[in-house]
């Protein structure tokens, strides 16, 4: 987790490299980053290969942090910066903090928003399907009670108890 003191520290970084050039603010070229999406799906692909043939616990690590640097710096080159060659590796940490931490923050706050309407949705539905069985079943009961052979009601029963011990939670869990 990051901590406020990292945070300030990333932020001095980022006045400092900005200064001394080892990351500057770039005109988009579609062939740069078309460049990091391509090293970011082959790293990660690879990352993939090697562990599902298990061949190597070093290399799936490398691999696969290759795949999230290059991606990361598809992201800063996307919002207009681009990283050198010298520290690259802890330039891109700062300005991931500085430049996308709160953009990923709102993004995700984004997903959860619409998450949690698609949740609200299912719950609604299984609240009336939940309801929908007790009158389902009552109905059934009626009938079955009166008018019907052993063998059916055995096997509606078992759909019954199904249905009981569902609603049974559910209710149980308002209580």
């Amino acid at each position: 987790m990051l901590d406020n003191k990292r945070i300030d520290e990333a932020k001095s970084n980022i006045k400092n490299y900005l200064a001394e050039g080892l990351i500057s603010k770039e005109t988009f070229r579609q062939l740069v980053f078309d460049t990091y999406m391509k090293n970011h799906r082959e790293s990660l692909n690879l990352a993939e290969h090697i562990h599902t043939n298990n061949l190597s616990n070093l290399w799936t690590i490398v691999t696969s942090y290759y795949s999230m640097f290059y991606i990361a710096n598809a992201v800063l080159y996307k919002l207009g910066f681009k990283v050198g060659g010298k520290l690259a590796h802890k330039v891109t940490a700062d300005a991931l903090i500085e430049f996308v931490r709160k953009r990923l923050k709102d993004s995700l706050l984004k997903d959860y928003e619409a998450a949690k309407e698609e949740v609200l949705e299912i719950m609604q539905s299984k609240a009336d399907a939940i309801i929908d069985s007790f009158d389902r079943e009552r109905g059934k009961r009626s009938i079955f009670q009166y008018e019907t052979t052993e063998e059916i009601k055995n096997s509606k029963a078992n759909t019954s108890l199904l249905r009981a011990r569902q609603f049974s939670i559910e209710m149980e869990k308002l209580l």
